[in-house]
């Protein structure tokens, strides 16, 4: 068997990864072992980038980010140094690499004398300041929990001068955030590492209340918070609206405040979970995608806390089997660094905050390493992930969310009913109603290589023909886009929503409205669309999931409303491939005072040589709008669309 192994920093002979065991590991094979060896490697090859002592790190990079290239160096020391500080503090202070040289160097020398300048050209480690810098706000929660979870070796042995000059640099984090929606978290976590080290204990402690204060108007219930007061909800809720809570928590001994998020932690978990496919792959879903294996920073906390509702080698299993999912997929280049993509370099997904060393976010992923050799989560058997036992359909119903997995192929779907971009209804990682992880959401085919910063500072939302996995009314031929999404509830299997369409300019199509549903089981998908205010002649189209050629199946049938069967149409890249096709369902709105309803049969599976779509479910509609359901092993579901709320 050829042992696994990382491309090396410089370019010569590959760094191997340890031996695998299958017996500890059936699954993934993957044991602490390689998680270290992991995390030695990425933090090795950033050297060669730092600055001249240290203090920023200069990723390569096809473009900046909107906040320039010191901020950019700066989110390149402070993202790694998080990594360092898990490995680190893992290994109750053994330190072999010297990374808390490197880091306590780059510290005194980035603190020395801190900039407002964007640019380079002068003091070539110094770390800009805040608030000038906007972005230096959240660099900052990083590098306030570096030295936080390393204290005693880092913290403990600077001078004061240094000392005093870090804190004066974090001070201004503490203060309330310029963006209302996890920024509070990182005054947070600054205030949390100053507490401990007992520095402006009063102004720290006022920024932990604030914090916690507000980020309790956002949460909605069963583990999930929306992201600011909006629709927002995603990979956020794992990354950074538990993360620093509960770690803060955990760190201060505070068995009150564990509990209450500790709870919150594990409510999120029970879910969550259940949005990881059987090999490996998250759900490429919401913004920041490029964060990658940050999606392991929940699981990983719940399992550091014991506020988890998967047992230790279940953890284990789903977070190795995450992180070897990239890292199999060419996620780290041949320098071995993490570029701006999903496995590769991918423009689309990304958005104007994202730097260079954006992807180094992904160093919460490597939280697991906070627990020693001997505990649980290391030492215990994996056990399967809840894709890989059984058929299920899973309701989320403070998100708005239905997530679908099939033990056949390991496959798993997510239906968005109640998720919203804060960038608007245009963006692509939101407005889709359907996402799985091993589909995107497909570019427009003259989509940018490199996204313009400045011009675009959301996601891409280049105008794209043929959108996947959506619905829209045909206005001079152009789909409209879907509006601000509103939750109209949810149940077993099934979850609804509503929306405004809009044109291409964003403008609001007065006085027509869709009401949606998505009814699920096993691998069949009922699609249903109910439109009213809409002039009788209007062309509507329904699409389904992008696919590459080497990818998964995708069906379409229709069932109510359309004119045909589905044609299948080119479309643009995703993260899985530079080319896909979609099927496309077309029809026409009738002369129907009560609303026209359009309902279609969708499947995407990874079976071999799967049967028709149309075979999985019989769907008989009644009293104009009420749906009724026979699935394939002859249960049944029920749905009156004109009983949602409106």
């Amino acid at each position: 068997m050829t042992v696994p192994s990382l491309p090396h920093p410089t370019g010569r002979e590959a760094t191997p990864l340890p031996p695998e065991d299958r017996e500890l590991s059936p699954y993934t094979g993957w044991t602490r072992a390689h998680w270290e060896t992991t995390a030695d490697h990425l933090l090795q090859a950033v050297v060669p980038h730092a600055s001249p002592r240290n203090g920023l790190i200069n990723l390569p990079g096809v473009r900046p980010s909107w906040s320039g290239p010191r901020s950019d160096g700066l989110e390149g020391y402070a993202r790694t140094f998080l990594a360092a500080a898990f490995r680190v503090a893992g290994s109750r202070g053994e330190d072999p690499h010297g990374l808390l040289t490197r880091y306590a160097e780059g510290l005194a020398a980035g603190t020395e004398h801190p900039v407002d300048e964007p640019g380079l050209d002068a003091h070539p480690d110094a770390w800009p300041l805040i608030p000038g810098t906007r972005q230096a706000i959240v660099e900052s929660a990083s590098i306030a929990l570096g030295l936080r979870l390393t204290r005693p070796w880092l913290w403990d042995t600077l001078d004061e001068e240094v000392r005093t000059r870090a804190v004066d640099w974090l001070l201004p984090a503490l203060d309330p955030p310029p963006i209302d929606n996890n920024w509070w978290l990182f005054g947070l976590t600054v205030g949390g590492f100053l507490l401990d080290a007992g520095v402006e204990t009063e102004r720290a402690q006022a920024s932990v209340d604030r914090a916690l204060e507000r980020i309790e108007e956002w949460y909605r219930g069963e583990g999930w918070y929306s992201d600011g007061p909006n629709q927002s909800f995603d990979h956020y809720n794992g990354w950074a609206l538990h993360f620093y809570p509960v770690l803060h928590a955990h760190l201060s001994g505070d068995r009150a405040l564990l509990g209450t998020y500790g709870e919150r932690l594990s409510a999120h978990l029970d879910g969550y979970r259940r949005m990881f496919d059987a090999n490996g792959a998250p759900m490429p879903f919401g913004r920041s995608l490029t964060y990658r294996f940050a999606t392991l920073a929940a699981p990983w906390l719940g399992a550091l806390t014991g506020h988890t509702p998967l047992s230790p080698g279940a953890t284990r299993r789903l977070t190795s089997g995450t992180l070897r999912h990239f890292l199999d997929r060419g996620a780290v280049t041949a320098e071995g660094l993490l570029p701006l993509g999903w496995y590769g370099p991918y423009a689309p997904m990304l958005q104007g905050y994202s730097g260079p060393a954006s992807p180094y976010w992904a160093s919460k992923g490597l939280a697991g390493l906070l627990l020693p050799d001997g505990h649980p989560a290391w030492t215990e058997t994996e056990e399967p992930l809840p894709a890989e036992t059984a058929d299920a359909v899973t309701t989320l119903r403070a998100p708005g969310l239905l997530v679908q997995s099939t033990v056949a192929d390991g496959l798993v779907r997510l239906h968005n009913h109640g998720s919203a971009s804060v960038f608007g209804p245009a963006d692509p990682n939101y407005a889709r109603f359907a996402y799985s992880t091993r589909t995107g959401p497909s570019a427009a085919e003259d989509a940018p290589a490199v996204m313009d910063t400045a011009a675009n500072p959301g996601s891409d939302t280049t105008a794209n023909p043929t959108p996947d996995n959506h619905f829209a009314l045909l206005v001079d031929d152009v789909p409209t886009g879907r509006g601000t999404v509103r939750a109209l509830g949810a149940g077993p299997g099934w979850a609804a929503s509503a929306h405004v369409p809009c044109r291409a300019d964003g403008s609001d199509i007065a006085g027509v409205r869709v009401v949606s549903a998505t009814l699920a089981h096993g691998r069949a998908e009922v699609r249903a669309h109910l439109v009213t205010g809409a002039a009788p002649g209007t062309p509507v189209r329904q699409t389904g999931w992008a696919v590459t050629e080497d990818g998964p199946t995708a069906q379409l049938h229709p069932v109510q409303g359309f004119d045909a069967d589905a044609r299948t149409v080119r479309t643009g890249s995703t993260p899985f491939g530079e080319h896909t096709r979609t099927a496309c369902l077309d029809g026409t709105v009738p002369d129907a005072p009560d609303g026209a309803l359009f309902v279609s049969l969708a499947s995407l599976t990874a079976e071999a040589a799967p049967g028709p779509v149309h075979k999985l479910a019989e769907v008989r509609v009644t009293d104009r709008h009420t749906l009724h359901v026979t699935w394939e092993d002859g249960s049944g579901s029920t749905l009156s669309l004109d009983s949602l709320d409106g």
